[in-house]
Parts: structure tokens; C-alpha cells; sequence
């Protein structure tokens, strides 16, 4: 198990963590690496990395859907969205290893999804390797 950290620098931001991923299974032949962020307010997921646009259209749509300040709880931190957001898109995720590669689509790229920051942020990556 291998645990990283992120410092965040706004409310709300997606950040590539692809390749500090990728440095971690270079050393796995085959397998699945789960990575897991404990936290309710940030999460991760698997989107497209190439265009920026992506994680902006996704934070838009969730801000109309999610607005901020109308929630019971938000009278104690004031961050119920954060957490309604974390809820739908998930903590963890699950990626095939093989050769020391993520198995990854050509666009894709994992992201970690802050909805309450600027913080610091954990992220947890456990490894599954297959023995042959």
C-alpha cells in the first residue's frame, strides 16, 4: 500500500494524478491497483485527459445540478454540495496493470476531484499482483 499526498489550490478543481499513478506500478508485471481517496469532500475518477474542457464541462454540469447553500447540513460547514458530489462520482476505482503499465483507454486519465478545498488530500493506491 502506498499512500500520497496532494495539496489542492482552489474550492473546487480536478488534478491529473496520472502519472504519479503510473510511477508507483511500474513494478507490477500484472495486477490491479485500487486507488481510494478518504475523504467525503474529494474523490477520484477516470475521465478524458486530453481536452481541459472535460473537467470543467463535468464541474459546471455538477455545480447546476449540486448548487451550493441549500442544504440542512450546510448551516453546520456550509459544503453539503462537496459531499453530494463526492457521493456521485465515487471514492475509489479499480485499474488493470499489465507490464508495469496502467490499462488504460488512449484519452483517459485519472483525476482527483476536489469539491471543498484548498486542502490537503490523500490518496491511497493498493496493489494486486497476479504471481505466474
Amino acid at each position: 500500500m502506498v499512500e500520497l499526498t496532494i495539496k489542492t489550490s482552489k474550492r473546487e478543481e480536478f488534478i491529473d494524478i496520472t502519472n504519479l499513478v503510473e510511477r508507483r506500478v511500474r513494478e507490477i508485471d500484472e495486477g490491479l491497483v485500487c486507488i481510494f481517496v478518504p475523504h467525503t469532500t474529494a474523490c477520484v475518477t477516470i475521465n478524458e485527459k486530453a481536452d481541459p474542457n472535460i473537467s470543467i464541462d463535468i464541474n459546471n454540469f455538477l455545480n447546476r445540478t449540486v448548487p451550493r447553500g441549500k442544504w440542512l447540513h450546510d448551516v453546520v460547514d456550509g459544503n453539503t454540495d462537496a459531499h453530494i458530489k463526492t457521493s456521485l462520482i465515487g471514492n475509489s476505482i479499480n485499474i488493470p496493470v499489465k507490464n508495469g503499465k496502467l490499462q488504460l483507454g488512449v484519452w483517459q486519465g485519472i483525476f482527483l476531484c476536489e469539491f471543498d478545498g484548498p486542502r490537503e488530500r490523500k490518496i491511497i493506491l493498493n496493489f494486486i499482483e497476479i504471481k505466474k
